[in-house]
């Protein structure tokens, strides 16, 4: 189920290479179907409200879409240390395309944008993604940060370093191809149905949109 590996040789595929409705062995060439389908980044900085609206969604998107959490992967192993985390972030992709599989969009809740995607060999296997981050005023986001419970370890310096990521996405969304919604007043029931209604319009439109290269802060 790899995506990488094909079903006849069982070689692996460094870049994997897909064309409408297949997937092509570069080995042995062999093909055989594969669904291209859209993937729904829902991101932003940690403070947000990823995970709390990502929760209400699954209810809410039963039967269309499949809601995921990036950081229950964020294990040892995954915790590379080169920029933009691409041994995680592959992993992810390829889960993602392999859930795709099954007919099924994913809705990925996690901290990502587009310079640490589009770059990865894996990013063939999606027809396009869509991200929508959601932010919130600097002071707002740091007292949701303090109010965690200690288990999550996060420290004055790893808070600041989110709210650097918070004020670099809101002025690098629109060059990134990112949609924007602010937290800082809105209710989750009304986040939630802001998030829905982004995704309505999209579930059934998989176009691409690339976008330009921009490198985040360090996170």
């Amino acid at each position: 189920m790899d995506p990488r590996i094909c079903p006849a040789c069982r070689e692996i595929a460094d870049r994997p290479l897909v064309r409408q409705g297949d997937r092509r062995c570069d080995g042995c060439g062999h093909r055989w179907p594969f669904r291209r389908l859209p993937l729904f980044a829902l991101t932003g900085p940690s403070g947000a409200g990823k995970s709390t609206v990502g929760a209400a969604l699954v209810d809410r998107l039963h039967g269309r879409a499949v809601v995921l959490e990036q950081d229950v992967l964020w294990t040892a192993g995954l915790r590379d240390d080169v920029d933009g985390h691409p041994a995680f972030r592959g992993t992810w992709l390829r889960m993602a395309a392999m859930i795709h599989q099954n007919g099924r969009p994913v809705v990925l809740c996690g901290t990502v944008v587009p310079p640490e995607f589009d770059p990865l060999p894996e990013r063939a296997l999606f027809s396009t993604i869509h991200y929508l981050a959601l932010v919130a005023d600097g002071d707002v986001l740091a007292r949701r940060l303090r109010a965690r419970p200690a288990w999550r370890q996060w420290d004055e310096p790893r808070i600041a370093e989110m709210l650097e990521f918070n004020a670099w996405l809101r002025k690098n969304a629109p060059s990134l191809g990112v949609d924007l919604f602010d937290t800082t007043h809105t209710s989750l029931e009304a986040t939630t149905e802001h998030v829905m209604s982004w995704l309505r319009k999209r579930l059934d439109r998989p176009e691409s949109s690339p976008a330009e290269d921009h490198s985040p802060p360090k996170r």
